[in-house]
């Protein structure tokens, strides 16, 4: 029997914090898949709609489904948390009322055919299953170290001959390369890991890939050593980075460390722009987010960044930073650990207007033949009142 599938984001927190009421938090790239496209694996069908904020109704994304207020859903259907990466393949599910969960943690429901859900059903059902649950978007750092490996093992198939100038160490068998241009000295360490890259993506001279490692489609990677991590479609890479997820369309031209991080979409890191990802105690970062502390329990946690932020060059983000959306720093070369959204100079105390916000989107956006259109225009005005409220 075939199941609809429901996404569930959770309400508003700071541990979602810079994404939360900038994007369906299921857009968020956990190991290499977001985790509406995990979800839509583990059922086997795509999600018909996503229970978000109201004012992320419409959200432009091509691919992503309806953005809806929470309603009730009628069976059979999977109503999955955006809270939680699963892996493989959901299991069974019997004709009744099923609660999903891991380690305990309710992650989802099963709803069977004649029935409906509207919240929590009790004396449903458990079903365990596996995967990971997020806490916050800082979980999607560890997420790389328990999950994209796997996710590369699956993406392994037939793949271009590798280059006769590019040096491989490690299993040639676990790198996929899919009409990707690669220059000459590439390297690819396959040692701990696949490494994959989609079509059109471009790899200069100078670079060193080690696994596991993915870039999505129409990526350009221009030199350095980069590390155990996702880089989504579109972007531009260079210099060092490790363990970090980009959600896609962002710009990391420039020399400069960034490990352990989260970048949104339409990211641009000035040059020299550097992330610390360790305390000098060693101890366990903790973010600051709008006067919330939140206890990460990682000893790796570099700077979350959110859509559309910007750093001037030089930048230098401590250890567990939080950069809201919109964000444009400029003004020190350390920047406070909680940066506003759309703070204009990096310490909050002046925003960016919206109509500059909406002027510097006109014209980024096309560099990567993205049109800004009505439904564009909209979504960013309500998603700018949002956090500006």
């Amino acid at each position: 029997m075939t199941h609809a599938l429901y996404l569930l984001d959770p309400d508003p927190a700071p541990a979602w914090a810079p994404f939360a009421g900038v994007r369906p938090l299921c857009e968020l790239r956990a190991g290499a898949h977001l985790v509406r496209e995990r979800w839509e694996r583990f059922v086997g069908a795509e999600a018909s709609a996503i229970f978000a904020l109201p004012h992320l109704a419409g959200f432009p994304e091509p691919g992503v489904p309806p953005v809806e207020a929470r309603r009730a859903v009628t069976g059979p259907a999977v109503i999955g948390s955006s809270t939680f990466a699963p892996q493989g393949l959901a299991p069974h599910l019997p004709d009744t009322a099923t609660r999903l969960t891991h380690a305990g943690i309710t992650v989802g429901w099963a709803v069977p055919a004649g029935g409906t859900w509207s919240g929590p059903v009790p004396h449903a059902q458990a079903i365990e299953v596996a995967g990971m649950v997020l806490r916050g978007v800082h979980d999607l750092v560890p997420a790389l170290e328990l999950l994209l490996k796997d996710d590369l093992l699956g993406l392994l198939g037939e793949s271009d001959p590798v280059p006769r100038a590019a040096i491989v160490i490690g299993d040639p068998a676990w790198l996929s390369l899919r009409e990707a241009a690669v220059e000459p000295g590439v390297v690819f360490d396959t040692t701990l890991g696949p490494v994959v890259l989609e079509s059109g993506v471009e790899v200069k001279s100078g670079t060193r890939l080690e696994g596991p490692l993915w870039a999505g489609a129409n990526t350009r990677i221009v030199g350095g050593p980069i590390r155990g991590s996702a880089i989504g479609p579109w972007c531009v890479v260079r210099g060092e980075m490790a363990t970090t997820a980009l959600l896609g369309y962002a710009n990391k031209v420039h020399d400069g460390f960034v490990g352990s991080s989260v970048l949104g979409r339409w990211v641009n890191l000035g040059a020299g722009t550097i992330t610390s990802n360790m305390k000098n105690t060693y101890g366990h970062v903790r973010l600051d987010v709008a006067g919330a502390a939140i206890e990460t329990g990682h000893m790796f946690l570099g700077s979350l960044i959110g859509d559309h932020a910007k750093t001037a060059i030089g930048t230098l983000l401590g250890t567990g930073t939080v950069v809201g959306a919109g964000a444009s720093i400029f003004n020190g070369v350390r920047v406070p650990k909680w940066v506003p959204p759309f703070s204009w100079g990096g310490d909050g105390s002046d925003l960016l207007r919206r109509d500059g916000f909406l002027a510097i989107v006109e014209r980024v956006l096309p560099r990567r033949n993205v049109e800004v259109d009505d439904a564009m225009r909209a979504y960013l005005v309500r998603m700018y009142d949002w956090l500006t409220r």
